[in-house]
């Protein structure tokens, strides 16, 4: 089964909508407010898919040699990531190691 990880930007009951994974969020395991660079090697070798809001992070973060991959989602509202459901499940399961996927 595929583990992820939602960012403190994506609605916490989104999780619910992806019950096919073992699903936590950032801020369930008291991460709220760490930098993403620190918190992408807490996560790396925990979880499969991390999925988040930030726009940014791709420009942040060198994700060769890493385990985890990253998910960015255009929208944060838990609305609009419904509409998106099927879109994010399909990234989580195609996800590879050090992978960046953009959902629009």
């Amino acid at each position: 089964m595929k583990t992820v990880i939602l960012d403190e930007n994506i609605p916490q009951p989104f999780r619910l909508d992806l019950d096919m994974f073992e699903v936590c969020t950032v801020g369930y395991l008291g991460w709220a407010g760490i930098k993403n660079g620190d918190l992408i090697r807490k996560i790396d070798d925990r979880f499969d898919a991390f999925i988040t809001g930030d726009q940014n992070l791709r420009y942040q973060q060198n994700l060769v040699h890493r385990k985890i991959s990253i998910i960015e989602v255009q929208v944060t509202r838990l609305d609009l990531l419904r509409d998106r459901r099927d879109l994010v499940v399909n990234a989580v399961l195609s996800a590879a190691p050090g992978s960046y996927q953009q959902i629009n």
